[in-house]
Parts: C-alpha cells; structure tokens; sequence
C-alpha cells in the first residue's frame, strides 16, 4: 500500500437500497481523500464488517429496516478507535440527533458530488486536528434554527446554560437550544478554552476578567461585559487553579 492511499479516510458505505450504494461508490470515486474497504446493507451487517475492517468513516444511511442509522452509531462510537460518522439520507428530521451524537455531516439525497466532498472534507480536517492535539474537541456545533441548521464556531460561544435536557448556547446577542446534557458537553469542550463554574454553567476562559470574593466562602466571576456570575462551591477550586490561587 502506498503512502497515499494509507492517507485516505478507509470508507465503509452503509445503506438499505443497492442503488444508493452503487451511486455512493460512484460519487466517492471522483473524489479525492478516501477508498472505499466495503459496503452493507443493514445496520447489524455494517458493524460486523465496522469491526473487522476498522473504517475511518462511516457513510450511513439513516433509515434502515431494523437497526437504523442512529443505533448504528451510537453502537460504533463504543469502538476502541470509533469511526467518523457523515449520514446520508433522504430525510431532514433527524438533523438534530445526529449532531447530538457528534456526527461529521448530515448529507441529504439525491447527494451532489461538492456536497459530498465537502463533508468529507470536515471529516480529513477532523482526523488532522485528532493527530495534533491527541484528542479531539468540539469545535462547532449544529443547532436548530427557524427550518434550518445553523453552524456556529466553538469559539463564538461566550457561555453554556443547562436548561434541564438542553443547554442554551450565548452568541453576541442571540442564544440557541441545544439537545445535549452540560455534563456531555463538558467532556466534549477543550478545557484549555472553556470552564465549568457551576453544575448550570460554562464560560468561555476568555471571557473571564476577574475572580471576586463575596464572603462567606462566596467566590463569583466577573465577565468581560461586566456581569457577575456565582461560582458554585463544587466548581470552585478548578476555577481558582485557572487563576493560579
């Protein structure tokens, strides 16, 4: 094997209709940055191949008799070196789950060619920022909007509420829901830019102008726009190591 193709995303096409995977494999051809190692049909057969073949990508459909698309990666995201995971599907309405569970992309059909590469291309930009951290952080998220998914950057968010199932993400003036757990989040956000100070709340490190003593063992924050945010005895000592204390 050359270096080239050692370098490309190893692609495992899964989809219920066989047309689907014939134009897929057509479609990935032309592109550039993967080689496809194999495909299935349903979702029980897609990880039994995931796990011997270990796929850097999975190119999923989402409805599938049986086991479908979701199932099928949470199930993979299990895996000692779980794959990335782009759906592709003919429907819109699972948008959100999709995101919720860290997937690349959400491709819808008939797939063009540029949307394809596109994705594909977050997906070597996901593995290049994996080998040069060591880890991977989330770096943008997906939200619902209006009748649409807005991206925003990881690091336009000054602030994370949790809003019981959800958490409400502060960009500028405006603020998104999320479905996602402030405890999922947590794990998911690089620490070196984003801090826990409450079990309800995180801010963005930089955003941050100052720490104050309230008495009492009360600690708050001071924010860069000048509002006062109370840490929470549990969260306290983390927030005083940021500043050296």
């Amino acid at each position: 094997m050359n270096e080239a193709a050692h370098e490309n995303l190893r692609t495992l096409i899964v989809d219920d209709e066989p047309l689907a995977i014939e134009r897929m494999q057509v479609l990935c051809a032309e592109l550039d940055g993967l080689s496809v190692v194999g495909t299935a049909n349903d979702g029980q057969s897609a990880l039994r191949l995931a796990r011997k073949l270990l796929p850097d990508l999975l190119l999923l459909d989402m409805t599938m008799p049986g086991m479908d698309g979701l199932a099928v990666a949470r199930e993979a995201a299990r895996f000692d070196t779980p794959p990335a995971v782009i759906f592709v599907t003919a429907h819109e309405d699972f948008a959100v789950e999709a995101f919720d569970i860290d997937a690349v992309d959400y491709v819808l059909k008939p797939v063009a060619s540029d949307r394809l590469a596109r994705a594909i291309g977050r997906a070597l930009a996901r593995r290049e920022s994996v080998r040069a951290d060591g880890r991977q952080w989330l770096t943008e998220f997906w939200v619902p909007y209006r009748s649409e998914l807005l991206r925003i950057d990881a690091q336009e968010v000054s602030r994370i509420d949790a809003e019981r199932d959800y958490v409400r993400l502060h960009v500028g003036a405006n603020s998104y829901l999320l479905l996602q757990t402030i405890a999922g989040l947590e794990a998911k956000l690089d620490p070196e830019k984003f801090i826990r100070i409450h079990r309800s709340t995180i801010l963005r490190r930089d955003m941050i102008r100052g720490l104050r003593h309230e008495g009492l063992g009360v600690w708050a924050v001071e924010m860069e726009d000048g509002e006062d945010l109370r840490i929470g005895r549990t969260y306290l000592r983390k927030v005083k190591a940021m500043a050296g204390r």
